[in-house]
């Protein structure tokens, strides 16, 4: 098949160990981030099989009608909000997706948490400018972490925060709950989670239900000392109430990896910030996720190829002539 993998940011899949087995294909990878329709439709006018890399490329109807090729989708993760799987049904291009492991973005959780309460950051770059000690930090021991979403990700963050000695409370829909309970994680109302927290961080999943689930009123309800991690989806925050409440001191620190528009703009209001810790979606990127993600995506490749789909969540497009 020809096989299009899009927006290698940082050049790295042809050095994965499981990129070996693509030899049977014919495939081209593509570094530089298109996000206009017209240059995308021209990009991906042959392919046949096409990678995506978590969300970086969206696949809107309007793409999707323009490429009379395209028969398969290999999405790195579960998640899809990016792609119109109507249009891809209807044009006969089947959608597969994987199955990602939770200790990437629980682990960079930590490493923001870390860095902000510690300043680290802005230390490091203190030093270099020939300074010592010019902030004071906190200690995690002690101090409540409050999780949204008692997912995989949640829970593993959790288990680190306990290691940490902090106090652990979660919160979220029925199955959140009940999966915290079983852990023996203390279970809050939304209020006291935002309230109470010293640190909060959000492991929810962005879909219809959830957009704009984190609203001004809630930050502001946060200590002014409060660090609030979101390592999951920009779109959990009403639009523009980060960067404000930031400004006005509830909470008093953010650390985000993630954002409305990837790759950043430069007039983002959150990347100014001084009270923000901002890293460029992170969470994933390890060499190992990628060779879990990818490896899935090319064996889902190879099984298309051979008359056998796996991890298809459209079948009815298989064998559908557009």
């Amino acid at each position: 098949m020809r096989v299009s993998v899009s927006d290698d940011y940082q050049g790295v899949v042809a050095s994965l160990d499981c990129f070996s087995r693509l030899a049977e294909h014919e495939v081209t990878v593509y570094r530089a981030v298109l996000t206009d329709v017209n240059a995308l439709a021209d990009r991906f006018r042959d392919t046949e099989a096409l990678v995506l890399i978590r969300e970086r490329t969206r696949m809107p109807r309007q793409l999707v009608e323009r490429l009379p090729a395209l028969r398969l989708i290999a999405q790195t993760g579960r998640g899809i909000p990016h792609v119109d799987l109507d249009a891809c049904t209807e044009h006969g291009i089947a959608v597969a997706v994987g199955d990602g492991s939770p200790v990437a973005p629980a682990e960079l959780t930590w490493g923001l948490v870390l860095a902000a309460r510690r300043h680290i950051p802005l230390e490091t770059a203190a030093v270099r400018a020939g300074l010592w000690q010019t902030t004071v930090g906190s200690e995690l021991a002690g101090a409540t972490l409050g999780i949204y979403g008692y997912g995989s990700i949640g829970a593993l963050v959790a288990r680190y925060g306990r290691a940490f000695g902090m106090r652990v409370t979660a919160t979220g829909r029925e199955g959140s709950v009940a999966r915290a309970t079983a852990d023996g994680v203390e279970t809050v109302s939304r209020d006291a989670l935002f309230a109470e927290a010293d640190v909060l961080s959000l492991h929810l999943k962005l879909s219809d239900e959830t957009r704009g689930i984190v609203t001004a009123a809630d930050l502001a309800s946060m200590k002014p000392a409060a660090l609030l991690v979101n390592t999951a989806r920009a779109g959990l925050i009403e639009p523009g109430a980060l960067s404000l409440a930031l400004a006005q001191g509830r909470p008093g620190f953010a650390a985000v990896d993630v954002f409305d528009q990837e790759p950043v703009p430069d007039d983002d209001p959150l990347i100014a910030r001084e009270n923000a810790l901002c890293t460029p979606h992170l969470g994933y990127v390890t060499r190992e996720s990628y060779e879990a993600y990818f490896g899935q995506a090319f064996d889902q490749i190879n099984a298309f190829a051979a008359g056998q789909p796996v991890g298809v969540v459209n079948p009815d497009a298989l064998g559908r002539i557009p």
